[in-house]
């Protein structure tokens, strides 16, 4: 456990700020369908937003899995859209500081999502990416491969979110973490190239 959150921990009002988020999360436990999921999600945005003097969020790896969950392929637009507000609740809460200590925890369900997202969820994405994890620059560095393994559905020529992803992977490759990332492009292209004569 972080100091500072230990420290929390012998403050009443996180310590009541955690049993209103605990139980807002309690309310996906006994979800079973999409609709349920979206009101369970505008229930745990407003137990997030009941205490905005913390930065650290207590139970952040259950939120973290809830909302990687909630993103599931098989689940509608509907329920993306309410997760990324979600997500976008938290990283406002938790400024650039907590974003890059626990990106393991956010990137996890983020990342992947691109690739299977309705055209009304990509433009979203896409915005949480420009203004949460562009700011975060070396400190992107860890999940680096997988953010940008994350923006290549994007890259396919006359998609509308082509020019987006372009310009957030050229950004990328301009920040300082260029011979990682071309290293990773040209052997990303490398497999693709094998896997086309293979399939040839």
């Amino acid at each position: 456990m972080d100091p500072e959150e230990l420290e929390l921990q012998n403050d009443y009002r996180y310590r009541s700020y955690a049993a209103v988020i605990e139980k807002a999360l309690r309310n996906f436990e006994s979800s079973s369908e999409w609709a349920d999921l979206i009101s369970s999600l505008g229930k745990l945005n407003k137990a997030l937003q009941s205490n905005l003097r913390y930065s650290l969020l207590p139970k952040r790896l259950i939120i973290g899995k809830r909302l990687a969950q909630c993103l599931h392929p098989a689940l509608p637009s509907g329920v993306h859209l309410k997760a990324l507000e979600t997500y976008e609740v938290i990283f406002k809460i938790i400024g650039t500081k907590w974003l890059a200590r626990d990106l393991f925890i956010y990137s996890s369900g983020l990342f992947p999502l691109l690739g299977h997202a309705a055209m009304a969820v990509k433009p979203v994405l896409l915005t949480l990416y420009e203004r949460y994890f562009l700011p975060l620059q070396r400190a992107l560095m860890p999940s680096l491969q997988a953010f940008i393994t994350g923006l290549l559905p994007g890259l396919e020529e006359g998609l509308e979110v082509y020019d987006r992803c372009t310009t957030l992977l050229l950004l990328k490759l301009t920040s300082g973490s260029e011979p990682y990332c071309w290293t990773f492009l040209c052997r990303h292209r490398a497999i693709i190239i094998r896997q086309e004569e293979s399939g040839a």
